[in-house]
């Protein structure tokens, strides 16, 4: 058994033509990667370094496949440099480390050799990814926007804006609640499901009018979880 290791480490060698096709492959299948996650990301902001990993990803691990090989000398000697590498990155969503994981395993598939298999394996994968982006795949039915509203600390906030919210939204809930200014205001935050037909302006227009003109800010929700029922 101990012999079999030693001669593994021993006799591989890499194909200049074979490693050439993998890493080329790798590229190239990282680039078609690339520009089907700007394609789903394109009403949403994305990073351009997170663009460019994506498109080096599978030519870096089809690299490393290839210099591994059947050597198990190399495998240990590549598992100690690599867990000696310490990433900082913010944290991704769930569709971003899916993407992470997509580009990996197309060049881990271009660094085995299994060219054709990788390309079909991205093909299929691009494809359905289309799809769900096209057909807004689990996409909420309600556009929920966060309202964060300014008021003075002697107004009673309970109450004052109920009317003003049932009549330009479906929905309101109130959040959080806290004091700014050196406590001398506070700082309303709802989540709002706003009515089709209303006009954002005259909605804002009518709740400056009881906040006494003071900060007012409507945006997209920042966390899905705050979905109201």
């Amino acid at each position: 058994m101990f012999e079999s290791i030693f001669t593994a480490t021993t006799d591989n060698t890499i194909s200049i033509g074979t490693s050439m096709l993998g890493i080329g492959t790798a590229v190239l299948l990282g680039l078609i990667i690339g520009i089907a996650y700007m394609f789903m990301c394109r009403k949403e902001r994305y990073n351009r370094d997170f663009i460019i990993g994506l498109v080096i990803l599978p030519a870096i691990v089809a690299a490393v496949i290839l210099l591994i090989g059947s050597n198990v000398a190399r495998a240990f000697s590549m598992a100690g440099a690599f867990a000696l590498v310490r990433f900082r990155s913010v944290p991704g969503s769930a569709k971003d480390i899916a993407i992470v994981f997509f580009a990996m395993a197309s060049g881990l598939a271009c660094g085995l050799g299994y060219v054709t298999f990788a390309c079909v394996f991205v093909v299929i994968m691009i494809v359905i990814l289309i799809l769900l982006t096209v057909f807004n795949f689990a996409q909420p039915h309600t556009d929920i926007k966060q309202l964060r509203i300014t008021i003075p600390e002697s107004l009673n906030y309970s109450d004052v804006f109920d009317d003003v919210m049932n009549k330009f939204t479906e929905k309101a809930e109130l959040r959080k609640v806290k004091t700014t200014n050196m406590g001398t205001m506070f700082e309303l935050s709802y989540n709002v499901v706003v009515k089709d037909s209303v006009n954002e302006k005259e909605f804002i227009d009518n709740l400056r009018m009881r906040n006494g003109n003071l900060n007012i800010s409507l945006s997209v929700a920042e966390n899905d979880n705050n979905n109201l029922n």
